[in-house]
C-alpha cells in the first residue's frame, strides 16, 4: 500500500502504539482519522498536522458511536482504505481476582468492537483500489499466559478473527494484517506488570519502535507480522511442543501470583 494515497481510520489513537503509529502515518502523508475517548493526547498532533489528521470522540463499544465513525470516516477523509483496530485495554491478574465487569469490559474493547467497527466499515474499504484490514494483537495471542488469561483469551480470538477475514476477503481487493507486538512501554501496563516484566527481564519496545515496523509492514503488504526475538521462537515452540512451554512457564508462577496480588495493579486504559 502506498502510504502517501492512505486514508486510516485508527482506533486507540491516544495509547502509546497508536498514537506512535498515528505520528508516522502523518509523517508518511497519510490522511488519519484518530479515534480516541478524548483529545487532550493528540492535541500537539492535531496542531502539528492541521490538514492530514483530524479526531472523533467514540466509544468503541457502542453501535452509535461506530455509526459516528463512519459517518467522519466519509465526511473528513473521504472514505477509507486502511482501517487500523489498535485500541486494547489489559489487567494483570489471576481469573479469580477479576471482577465479571472487567471481563466484559476487556472482551468488548479487544474483540467485539473491533469486528464490528470492521463490519462496518467494510463498504467503505471494498470500494477502494486498494484497502487493508490491521488487527493488532499481541504474543499473548499465540501463547496463553498466567496472569493475562482474559486478556490472552480476547488476543486469541482476535488472531483467529483476522485469520478467518482475510481467506474471507481473499477475493476482494481488501488485504488483512495481524499484528502481534511483545511487551511495550504503555500507560496500559499498571506498576505490577511492570515489575513482572523487570523481575524476568523480559524485552520491553518502545511504541515508536512497533509503530515503524507496522508501517513497514503495511507498505510492504504483509499478512502477519510478530514482534520481538524470542518471542518469535516461543511462538512456534508453543505450536509444536506446548508441554515444553508449560513447564517452563509453570517456574514462573509464584512470581506471577505475588506480583498479582499488589495493590498498584490496577487497570488503565491507553
Amino acid at each position: 500500500m502506498q502510504l502517501h494515497d492512505a486514508r486510516v481510520v485508527l482506533t486507540g489513537a491516544s495509547g502509546g502504539i497508536g498514537m506512535a503509529i498515528t505520528d508516522a502515518l502523518c509523517a508518511a502523508g497519510s490522511r488519519v482519522l484518530a479515534v480516541a475517548r478524548h483529545q487532550q493526547a493528540l492535541a500537539p498532533m492535531l496542531e502539528r498536522y492541521p490538514d492530514t489528521l483530524c479526531w472523533v470522540a467514540a466509544d468503541l463499544t457502542s453501535l452509535s458511536d461506530r455509526r459516528k465513525v463512519l459517518a467522519a470516516a466519509a465526511e473528513a477523509i473521504g472514505g477509507v482504505n486502511l482501517l487500523i483496530n489498535a485500541a486494547g485495554v489489559n489487567h494483570f491478574a489471576m481469573l479469580e481476582q477479576l471482577d465479571d465487569g472487567d471481563i466484559d469490559a476487556m472482551l468488548a474493547v479487544n474483540i467485539s468492537a473491533p469486528i464490528c467497527l470492521t463490519k462496518l466499515l467494510l463498504p467503505l474499504l471494498k470500494q477502494a483500489d486498494s484497502a487493508m484490514v490491521v488487527n493488532v494483537g499481541s504474543t499473548y495471542g499465540s501463547i496463553g499466559y498466567a496472569g493475562y488469561a482474559s486478556y490472552c483469551a480476547s488476543k486469541f480470538a482476535l488472531r483467529g478473527f483476522s485469520e478467518a477475514l482475510r481467506r474471507e476477503l481473499a477475493d476482494t481487493r481488501v488485504n488483512v494484517l495481524y499484528v502481534a507486538p511483545r511487551a511495550t512501554r504503555t500507560s496500559m501496563n499498571s506498576a505490577a506488570a511492570q515489575a513482572l516484566n523487570d523481575a524476568l527481564k523480559a524485552s520491553v519496545d518502545d511504541p515508536q519502535a512497533v509503530a515503524s515496523a507496522v508501517i513497514h509492514a503495511i507498505a510492504g503488504d504483509r499478512r502477519d507480522l510478530y514482534l520481538g526475538w524470542p518471542e518469535r521462537f516461543f511462538v512456534r515452540l508453543n505450536n509444536l511442543l506446548p508441554h515444553l512451554v508449560d513447564r517452563g512457564l509453570r517456574k514462573q508462577l509464584p512470581l506471577i501470583r505475588r506480583l498479582s496480588e499488589k495493590p498498584d495493579n490496577e487497570s488503565l486504559k491507553p
